[in-house]
């Protein structure tokens, strides 16, 4: 007897689930193809991304080889890289507007360079290696003119010892305390600066030169 009841549950466990499969097979079905649409969806967007970018360096590069040429018109290329900016994927229009900003400030645009540096500095979406480089290249064009306290308080975060531009930062730091007067601190700052084994030995040599010429001491 326990036999034949086992049976009949499992004949009514068997026609509940064929009846639940039947009512909401649509449901697994529609699941399955939105997995399939999902990766095949995903696949395709990243085959259209690598396009972009395989496009988006191809025509940096011509833009980069040109410029590279005997007796460029740098100018000329100012427009391509307008263009690369406004259609390329984000890390390659940081690098065209980089690469924008130095074309005009070569050409005497400089409003012009500085504004790109400022937006590639004020970008979220942007590298913050390259976002800092812009600040940078912002600030070293604007030490002799600009607000000494907005300088200032750029720079000093990208002085911070473990930042790619801390060295430079820290030069551009001594050159505004020369153009406000503070000549000890600027000497200061030259003196740690010449002795850093981690700045670039042109930007030592600069330090040591500059020393040198407000008579400051080189003793370690």
């Amino acid at each position: 007897m326990v036999d034949i009841f086992d049976e009949v549950e499992e004949d009514l466990r068997a026609e509940r689930a064929e009846k639940l499969f039947k009512k909401y097979a649509w449901l697994m079905v529609a699941a399955a193809v939105a997995v399939v649409a999902a990766a095949a969806g995903w696949q395709l967007w990243s085959r259209y991304q690598n396009q972009q970018d395989a496009a988006a360096a191809a025509q940096f590069v011509t833009i980069q080889t040109a410029l590279e040429q005997p007796n460029a018109a740098k100018a000329d290329q100012i427009a391509p890289l307008e263009h690369l900016t406004a259609a390329a994927p984000q890390g390659y229009k940081t690098l065209a507007r980089l690469r924008e900003a130095g074309l005009k400030a070569d050409t005497g645009d400089l409003p012009g360079a500085i504004a790109l540096w400022n937006a590639v500095a004020a970008d979220s979406g942007a590298d913050r290696l390259l976002r800092d480089f812009a600040s940078l290249m912002a600030t070293a064009r604007e030490l002799d003119r600009g607000d000494p306290n907005q300088l200032e308080a750029r720079l000093k975060p990208l002085a911070e010892p473990g930042n790619a531009w801390s060295a430079l930062a820290r030069e551009q730091l001594a050159m505004l305390d020369l153009r406000q007067g503070k000549v000890a601190d600027a000497r200061s700052t030259l003196q740690i600066l010449s002795f850093d084994a981690s700045a670039p030995s042109g930007l030592r040599a600069r330090a040591s030169a500059l020393l040198a010429g407000l008579g400051g001491s080189q003793t370690k």
